[in-house]
């Protein structure tokens, strides 16, 4: 079906749309991005053989539409921005002051736990993977760690897994770690891609979570909890819960980050700010 043939999203149809994708997933529809909802929606639109969006909606609410549309509907309306090495002060700062305290105590038994929340397409948790491969090449001894990266969208994670990214995408990445790092594809009737190499990869774990879940299903306690750009999509109540539920996850002493232009700055949590950006559970 032509997109020219779908009807316009009204704004009773935004309504519910929106209410519902901020009960289900914590996203925040203002009536401004009825404009970008309508736009993406419509490629589902067209998937599904309907000509509106009073269609979608009662497809949607239907119990046919509950098992089968709400993955579909979240890669819709999530947006994966990122890129490797963003907001770079954080991994100087885990490099020159955290890890060299904390790493004597690392073990095999208790190894170094790292959370990528929100992690999109991986580029975040594979940063914090070569920043450790590096730390651990000058280490003495051996240093154990585990990184596991979540997201709502499985489109994005199942991206993450397979690891590859284009030559814009590792751009960003020194040229020695992109040779250390990375396998260029060797087809010369395909476009250049790049992956991550399987000694990385075996270092990083994915799974689907969603911000909204009462608990959070993360075994154990992580020592560096990443969330950065994340909580921008949400309103402040449910920043502080989902806040305090990535404290539950997080041990005593460890590191909560979030984005810079996020703050807790009125919430009721046990964190205190030790850099722009950085907070250390108390």
């Amino acid at each position: 079906m032509e997109a020219w043939k779908i009807a316009r999203l009204t704004e009773k149809e935004f309504d519910k749309l929106s209410h519902f994708i901020f009960g289900q997933y914590g996203i925040r529809m203002n009536p401004l991005k009825k404009p970008m909802l309508e736009s993406r929606l419509q490629k589902r639109l067209q998937a599904l053989g309907m000509s509106s969006y009073h269609q979608y909606c009662n497809y949607l609410f239907s119990s046919q539409g509950q098992a089968n549309e709400l993955i579909p509907l979240v890669n819709v309306v999530t947006t994966n921005k990122t890129d490797f090495f963003r907001e770079s002060a954080h991994f100087d700062f885990l490099t020159q002051y955290f890890l060299p305290q904390v790493c004597p105590y690392v073990s095999s038994q208790q190894p170094l736990r790292i959370w990528s929340a929100g992690c999109s397409s991986g580029e975040e948790p594979y940063t914090m993977a070569m920043v450790m491969h590096e730390f651990a090449r000058r280490c003495p001894s051996a240093l154990h760690y585990s990184i596991l990266g979540t997201d709502l969208s499985p489109r994005v994670l199942e991206l993450a897994t397979t690891a590859v990214y284009t030559p814009e995408q590792v751009a960003p990445i020194p040229m020695q770690l992109q040779q250390r790092y990375f396998l260029r594809s060797k087809d010369p009737k395909k476009p250049v891609t790049y992956r991550i190499v399987p000694e990385l990869r075996e270092t990083v774990s994915f799974r689907q979570l969603n911000f909204m879940n009462s608990t959070y299903d993360i075994p154990g306690h992580c020592d560096i909890v990443f969330c950065r750009n994340v909580l921008i999509y949400f309103d402040k109540p449910t920043q502080e819960k989902v806040i305090a539920r990535l404290c539950a996850k997080l041990r005593e002493g460890g590191l909560l980050l979030l984005g810079h232009s996020e703050s807790t700055s009125g919430m009721n949590l046990p964190l205190e700010q030790i850099q722009p950006a950085i907070y250390r559970k108390i």
